[in-house]
């Protein structure tokens, strides 16, 4: 089987209803996606897995805060001052590149050569770059050339923040200045002392939340993979000082199982240390998955200490320890934080799912299918009805099971064409059961299911069809 290419997949997304560009009949809008039928219930079963695997349980509460929040919080987080990119501009063809991923790419050719020594000083020099004029100097020793015309006419580096601004009210000054959220943690972290007093939770408990978050970034690239407008579904756990390396390993392992669970192979996913840690942190490791273009990161596990709450008890005079009632200890709670990146999964899901099988053909199939074989979980469409031919009551027998399901799943009903070739099309959008009514089911009130990845159909009777796709689901 060939390997599949970013290309292939973004023709899937488009053909068959999962992503497309945004406002494409004007052209579209670089870095921003709409999510079709097919998308909106991925990204929605992709979710939902989540938030039922972190807050079903004793000690992880929800949370939905604004998007729009008090400017003092991203004062008080860092990113009013710190969260910038370094961007650099080539002079001839006037294209536009975060100068660390320039160098990032630049190394990664230097190691695909086997010019491994020579890159791993390379890499050296940018993990010790701090200042503008550092990735600078690295870009012109290094003679890195542009990518695009290959020209080594190089702008200074400089910083660019990557918060969207906007205005709240009528007038448009510095006073009424917000920006569009850039993570969604920081509506965790102040709304610890609500949650842990009206949900009567005690350290250590975590606060889940998922929503949009907006990056103004330089380059957006890989389709879904870095964009300016995405999901992120973090969960921040709060622990005791002193535990915090337990607790660390403990998520750690919680959240590689996770995507395990949901089908991802042990071989595709991997755990990336950070090279070097933020400011905030102690530890922290990446979740990556290999991607068409490479190994990319899905979810970051961060030991975050105790900087976040102490900055916004700085900054807004509200204490934010805990107190145990029991030994009288005070102390603020060091975090956990589990940020997985819901676009960037629904991508890493569907390359992983995408498979092209030689099967034969037969009653109108395709000696080639195309499959997309989503855990059940996951698939957008749990089950599609086929009745045989157009007549005979088979129809009528058919929309009945149709609508009796449908108050349980997102099915679907066909009666167009063959049905072999009814199955490929449901094949192509990662449909796990096709049920099929033929002129035995108003006989004995029978139907057949055909599983999509062993393409196998077993009789049942047409009363437990319901059952058997719910044991899929559990």
């Amino acid at each position: 089987m060939k390997p599949v290419t970013l290309d292939t997949i973004v023709s899937l997304a488009k053909r068959r209803g999962f992503v497309f560009q945004s406002s494409e009949i004007y052209g579209g809008l670089n870095g921003c996606w709409d999510y079709g039928s097919l998308g909106v219930e991925l990204l929605r079963n992709l979710k939902d897995a989540w938030w039922k695997s972190m807050t079903y349980r004793d000690d992880i509460e929800g949370v939905d805060a604004s998007i729009l929040m008090h400017p003092r919080v991203w004062e008080a987080s860092g990113h009013v001052a710190n969260f910038t990119d370094p961007m650099i501009d080539n002079k001839t063809s006037k294209a536009r590149y975060r100068a660390d991923t320039l160098i990032e790419d630049y190394i990664a050719k230097l190691e695909k050569n086997g010019k491994t020594d020579r890159a791993k000083a390379v890499r050296e020099r940018l993990a010790a770059a701090r200042e503008p004029d550092d990735f600078y100097q690295i870009i012109v020793d290094e003679e890195i050339t542009d990518p695009v015309g290959g020209s080594k006419d190089w702008t200074p580096v400089r910083y660019f923040n990557l918060m969207f601004k906007t205005f709240v009210g009528p007038v448009e000054d510095t006073n009424s200045v917000v920006y569009l959220r850039p993570e969604t943690a920081q509506g965790i972290f102040v709304n610890f002392r609500n949650v842990l007093d009206s949900a009567r939770q005690k350290v250590p408990f975590g606060i889940a939340q998922v929503g949009k978050a907006f990056r103004n970034e330089i380059n957006t690239k890989y389709f879904l993979f870095r964009t300016r407008e995405f999901e992120q579904m973090e969960m921040q756990y709060f622990v005791k000082p002193g535990t915090h390396s337990e607790q660390f390993e403990y998520w750690r392992e919680q959240r590689f199982q996770w995507f395990l669970d949901l089908g991802m192979s042990p071989e595709m996913i991997r755990f990336k240390p950070h090279d070097k840690l933020a400011h905030y942190a102690d530890a922290a490791v990446d979740i990556e998955y290999k991607f068409p273009f490479g190994w990319g990161e899905i979810e970051g596990i961060h030991s975050r200490t105790d900087f976040d709450l102490k900055r916004h008890e700085e900054f807004s005079g509200k204490k934010l320890e805990f107190v145990d009632t029991v030994t009288r200890d005070r102390f603020v709670p060091y975090v956990i934080e589990t940020s997985v990146g819901a676009s960037r999964s629904f991508m890493a899901f569907l390359c992983h799912a995408y498979n092209v099988e030689n099967v034969g053909g037969a009653d109108g199939e395709d000696a080639e299918r195309t499959v997309l074989k989503f855990h059940p979980k996951l698939a957008p469409v749990k089950a599609a009805v086929l009745p045989l031919v157009k007549k005979d009551g088979m129809p009528e027998f058919a929309d009945k099971l149709y609508r009796d399901l449908q108050k349980s799943f997102n099915v679907q009903y066909d009666e167009s064409a063959a049905v072999g070739r009814r199955y490929r099309r449901q094949d192509e959008i990662g449909t796990p059961f096709c049920i099929t009514i033929d002129g035995d089911s108003l006989q004995d009130n029978t139907v057949t299911i055909r599983e999509r990845d062993t393409m196998q159909q077993i009789r049942v009777a047409a009363e437990t069809v319901k059952e058997y796709v719910m044991k899929s689901l559990l």
